[in-house]
C-alpha cells in the first residue's frame, strides 16, 4: 500500500467514522514526532487533510486539536526517552541508517539554538523527530524539554488543522 493510499483511506474513515477522528488524529500526530515513524507515515498531509474534515463534517475543532496536540507531545516524549536511554547508538538503527547526516544536523541545531530551536524545529520536516531524540542524547533537563514540547505541539497542530478547517468554513459560509 502505497503513503498515499494511506492518507486516502485514512481521510475516507474519518469521514465515514466521526466518532473515531480524535483518536485516528492522536495516531497521526505520534507517528510525525516519532523519531523512526516520522519517516514512513506521511501525517503532515493527513493532518492537514483532516483539518478540511473539520470544517465540513461539523468535527469539533478542540477537541481534534487537543488530540493531535497530546500525539505530537506523546511522541516527542518517546523520542526524547529514546534518545536519553540509547544516546548516541540511535545512529545505528534503521531508518536512521539511511539518514546518517539527520542526527549530527539535529544537535548542530539543538546545541545552536537550545529551546527555541526546539520549539521551532517542530515546524521543519525530519527535524521535527529528531530534535526531541537529540535532545535527550544531550541529555537536556526534562522540565525545559517537556517546557518546549508541550508549548510547540499546541500550536503546530492547531497550524496543520486550522488551515483546512477555517478554509472549509469560510467557504461553505461565504461562497
Amino acid at each position: 500500500m502505497s503513503l498515499e493510499e494511506i492518507g486516502h483511506q485514512a481521510l475516507a474513515f474519518v469521514h465515514e467514522h466521526r466518532s473515531w477522528a480524535a483518536p485516528v488524529v492522536f495516531a497521526f500526530a505520534f507517528c510525525e514526532s516519532v523519531a523512526f515513524l516520522s519517516l514512513m507515515v506521511p501525517a503532515t498531509i493527513i493532518l492537514l487533510g483532516l483539518g478540511a474534515l473539520i470544517g465540513q463534517n461539523g468535527l469539533d475543532f478542540w477537541t481534534v486539536w487537543i488530540a493531535a496536540a497530546t500525539g505530537a507531545i506523546c511522541g516527542d516524549w518517546l523520542s526524547y526517552w529514546l534518545g536519553k536511554k540509547f544516546s548516541t547508538r540511535v545512529g545505528d538503527i534503521w531508518p536512521l541508517t539511511r539518514y546518517p547526516g539527520l542526527l549530527p544536523r539535529g544537535e548542530r541545531f539543538f546545541k545552536t539554538y537550545g529551546i527555541p530551536g526546539l520549539f521551532v524545529g517542530r515546524f521543519f520536516g525530519p527535524l521535527r523527530a529528531a530534535l526531541p531524540l537529540t535532545a535527550g542524547i544531550c541529555a537536556m533537563p526534562m522540565l525545559q524539554f517537556q517546557a518546549a514540547n508541550v508549548a510547540s505541539a499546541f500550536v503546530w497542530s492547531a497550524a496543520m488543522l486550522a488551515p483546512g478547517a477555517l478554509g472549509v468554513h469560510f467557504l461553505t459560509r461565504f461562497l
